[in-house]
């Protein structure tokens, strides 16, 4: 079993990946939550297939909730604090959270506050979970006002990765994972973004073994800037690469722009916005543009998403100083670094207006 260790402030965590390690859950719970009283927190698509996937019987109380963004809210969150009041959970117990990244974020977030914070341990069964929401500790809940503006930082004590269950996913959520660890190769990888290239075909065949090694790598990326600043005060930004978008893309048509292919579009339009203001040598948008394609992952926006709307969304992003939308682009593929001490760059509305109006 592939072992990657993400440090924190207070120590670290092993995100644990092979096919299979779903059936090896209740020896991680044992050592990473020893003598307390689990909850379950998972979905209405997932319940379903945990015996299937051989998932052990943990002895948890399940609690099982919507899928959907929708249900990553504060009500829910208010909703699921309720029941494990009402359950009698105290501090003694802890959250196994199985699922994708709906349910990681929103019972991650549930942990973090429950009582002033219970452990939790990451359990992603999407692709984008894995190689993303599941691994740096962040934990949230969307509001009105935009996504995951209400949250934590909140170390899981392990995650377990599972490649198999990825063969049951639909094949537009299993394409949208791809998106990150696209992102990841972009700013930081250039013989990583080349191995998506070259192995796309296997990787669309869902090959358990591409897929061990695809989540591995991405995860290793991002343990590697998490690890460096667990708070995003500097470098982790660069893992925002194409969020102002895309988050933008999310809010603006009800969710109906999905968190992958958002990100999707964010890349392409970031990057092509950094290249024409110099922020990113020339070319990397058409290489991001010809692997999304073949991923089979969106490249243009829907013209009914207006720029102004968009741009409204973009003016209460998480990055922005001082009123200025600001975004992550790399240097060049594969390579990020700071400008004027900073990983992210001011854009001009103006020149995210136009950049919005090509159409990625």
């Amino acid at each position: 079993m592939a072992t990657v260790t993400v440090r924190h402030a207070r120590g670290s965590y092993p995100v644990l990946i092979e096919p299979g390690a779903l059936g090896r859950l209740g020896l991680v719970a044992a050592e990473r939550l020893p003598g307390r009283r689990l909850a379950l927190v998972t979905d209405d698509h997932v319940a379903p297939r945990l015996a299937a996937w051989g998932c052990p019987d943990l002895g948890a109380r399940r609690f099982v909730i919507p899928p959907g963004e929708a249900t990553k809210s504060r009500e829910r969150w208010a909703i699921l604090t309720d029941a494990l009041l009402e359950a009698g959970y105290g501090r003694d117990s802890a959250i196994v959270a199985i699922g994708g990244g709906v349910v990681g974020d929103l019972a991650g977030f549930v942990a973090a506050t429950y009582l002033r914070g219970i452990p939790v341990v990451q359990v992603p069964t999407t692709l984008l979970a894995m190689l993303d929401a599941s691994v740096g500790g962040k934990v949230a809940v969307d509001t009105p006002h935009g996504k995951n503006l209400v949250g934590a930082f909140h170390p899981p004590e392990a995650v377990v990765a599972d490649p198999r269950v990825l063969a049951d996913l639909p094949e537009r959520d299993f394409r949208m994972g791809l998106a990150e660890a696209v992102k990841h190769g972009v700013i930081a990888d250039a013989g990583y973004f080349e191995w998506l290239e070259r192995e796309a075909p296997r990787i669309l065949e869902r090959r358990p073994t591409v897929l061990a090694h695809l989540v591995q790598r991405s995860v290793e990326i991002k343990a590697a800037v998490v690890g460096d600043d667990e708070r995003e005060a500097g470098v982790r930004a660069v893992l925002n690469a194409g969020h102002t978008v895309a988050h933008a893309l999310e809010q603006v048509s009800g969710y109906r722009v999905p968190h992958g292919e958002a990100v999707a579009l964010g890349l392409l339009v970031e990057t092509r916005l950094a290249e024409a203001n110099g922020w990113c040598q020339p070319g990397a948008a058409a290489r991001i543009r010809g692997l999304l394609t073949v991923l089979g992952l969106p490249t243009r926006l829907d013209p009914a998403l207006r720029p102004d709307r968009l741009l409204d969304a973009m003016a209460r992003d998480k990055k922005n100083r001082g009123g200025g939308i600001r975004i992550a682009p790399a240097a060049e593929l594969g390579r990020s670094e700071p400008r004027d001490g900073s990983w992210t760059v001011t854009v001009p509305p103006a020149a995210m207006r136009a950049a919005l109006a090509e159409g990625g």
